[in-house]
């Protein structure tokens, strides 16, 4: 399945929606089997390996991480070579002086943001997709 390319159609028809759960992120040297099944997402740098995990999990497994943040999913399917999406949602939340770290899964993008600044940004985002709406 091809996802969306044209920059319109993603911001007006992207569905931000807000997960219930609590995350943080942590770098481990060499994490376990455990914390890779658990893991929202992963990636591994020179430094470490960065865990994107639940809070919860991560008290549970006593990995100290950065947070809490929340996770805001784009429900639009768009393309991985789709150019300008990052840029204007990234724009939008900079303005609000929100700060997001975007994670690009093959269907969605997922945006964690400062779990105080998640209604905010929520808001942000639908202000974003009801203007290009308007277009």
């Amino acid at each position: 399945m091809t996802g969306i390319t044209d920059l319109n159609t993603l911001i007006a028809t992207m569905e931000p929606a807000l997960a219930p759960q609590r995350y943080v992120f942590a770098s481990v040297p060499h994490p376990s089997a455990k914390m890779l099944e658990t893991a929202k997402g992963m990636f591994v740098e020179k430094e470490g390996v960065t865990l994107i995990l639940q809070d919860d999990v991560a008290q549970a497994l006593e990995i100290q991480g950065d947070g809490p943040y929340a996770c805001i999913t784009l429900n639009v399917h768009s393309s991985l070579e789709a150019v300008g999406l990052t840029a204007a949602f990234a724009k939008s939340l900079g303005d609000a002086n929100i700060s997001a770290n975007v994670v690009a899964g093959y269907y969605h993008d997922h945006i964690f943001v400062a779990e105080r600044d998640a209604l905010e940004a929520m808001n942000v985002l639908k202000v974003l997709s009801d203007s290009a709406r308007s277009n």
